[in-house]
């Protein structure tokens, strides 16, 4: 492929190149020395970091990521704690100095956001490992900081031996716990993309009792009702156990029951039956990880999210936002339809518009939504969905054919 060098520094010019070369590769008027920081450095962080770097040598780009990791496969810690991805390092796209040596980017992992002053235009970053805190300055801010697991107010929720599982250190936590307690029962709390995909990893793995508890009456959401049936024969033919309609009232330590203690808690829904649970994983959803923008008056959906425009830019002219954490328009319902889909391609997608807005492209690219593609396997069955359900018709009134 060209260097980023070459095009940048202008030897490669419009003419000069194959056709099949973009223009926008060589029409590139970011300022000299331009400050970009990105902050969180997962899928849209870290196409953000790598299409503007292939769009200018010059700009200084630093990536500030709260975790240990930069660009991991989420999707893929519940098949590395079932075993069928066998290395950790097949889990990381890409590490930080492999970042570092080939783009020229400034990653700095273990490093929290803490604060914004747009005036300023500054950001305060808290090291985790000693707490010290510096600032920085930027010309263009882009805030990629994803959604965070929903965590209810219900009591017991934080007991030792329960995990969410959306980071690599999550993924760390299960893998420790498996490998010392030896769990035989496992539960998880939540039946979309991740429950269910742990569950289904976890009877792979050999796990005798495995239950999914899920508070709809049926798992997937985006999938219609009678959709979901078939999922559920297939989770429960390979003995997987469904709690539908029915949700955890309480998380309570293990007591004598009709096996030997749960090493985790014993798991009360509201229906009254307790399950036995030496390991709990909790994956209820997600909420956007907004606090940041919410705190320096970004506008702001009614679900929360960051509103962004065509160009992802904020309400604030130098912060972009891409990824799990903005709003987006409904391609499938069309007109003023918004929503959030947390989605990887979505989000490197939107990664590569900011990229082409903040390097100034002769052709900018535009995001236009989201149409909400979306597929699973489990066991031998593969569920997929495009657009929007017909609860969703169902609520806005509008015309469909089932």
């Amino acid at each position: 492929g060209l260097r980023p060098r070459a095009l940048a520094r202008g030897r490669l010019i419009k003419g000069s190149i194959a056709p099949s070369i973009p223009p926008e590769f060589v029409a590139v008027v970011v300022s000299a020395m331009s400050r970009v920081i990105i902050v969180g450095g997962s899928a849209a962080g870290a196409s953000t970091a790598a299409r503007l770097r292939r769009l200018s040598e010059d700009v200084r780009i630093t990536i500030f990521e709260k975790s240990g990791y930069v660009s991991f496969a989420n999707c893929g810690l519940p098949y590395y704690l079932g075993g069928e991805i066998q290395l950790w390092s097949a889990l990381t796209v890409a590490k930080p100095e492999m970042l570092r040596s080939r783009f020229n980017l400034n990653v700095h992992t273990g490093m929290e956001v803490v604060s914004i002053d747009r005036a300023a235009k500054t950001i305060t970053v808290r090291e985790a490992a000693s707490g010290a805190e510096t600032t920085h300055e930027y010309d263009d801010l882009v805030l990629t900081m994803g959604c965070d697991a929903l965590m209810p107010p219900i009591p017991g929720i934080n007991r030792s031996g329960h995990f969410t599982l959306r980071s690599m250190e999550d993924t760390s936590g299960i893998e420790e716990w498996m490998a010392t307690k030896h769990p035989n029962r496992v539960v998880v709390c939540g039946g979309g993309f991740i429950g269910l995909e742990f569950a289904e990893q976890m009877k792979v793995k050999g796990i005798p009792e495995v239950h999914v508890v899920e508070l709809a009456p049926q798992v997937m959401a985006p999938l219609d009702h009678e959709m979901a049936q078939y999922l559920h024969e297939e989770l429960r033919k390979h003995g997987i156990t469904l709690h539908l309609g029915d949700g955890v009232s309480a998380f309570q330590e293990g007591a004598a029951g009709k096996g030997p203690m749960a090493i985790a808690s014993d798991v009360i829904l509201k229906s009254g039956l307790t399950l036995q649970a030496d390991l709990v994983v909790l994956s209820m959803g997600v909420r956007p990880s907004t606090k940041l923008a919410k705190d320096i008056g970004l506008e702001l959906a009614p679900t929360g999210h960051v509103k962004v425009d065509e160009t992802m830019r904020t309400s604030d002219e130098h912060i972009y936002a891409a990824g799990d954490a903005i709003e987006v328009r409904n391609r499938a319902l069309g007109g003023d339809a918004m929503w959030a889909v947390a989605l990887g391609g979505p989000a490197n997608r939107q990664g590569r518009v900011c990229a082409d807005h903040i390097a100034k492209t002769a052709s900018p690219s535009a995001y236009k939504g989201t149409i909400g593609a979306s597929v699973v396997k489990i066991f031998d069955l593969t569920a997929a969905s495009v657009g929007v359900n017909e609860r969703t018709l169902k609520q806005k009134g509008l015309p469909y054919k089932a």
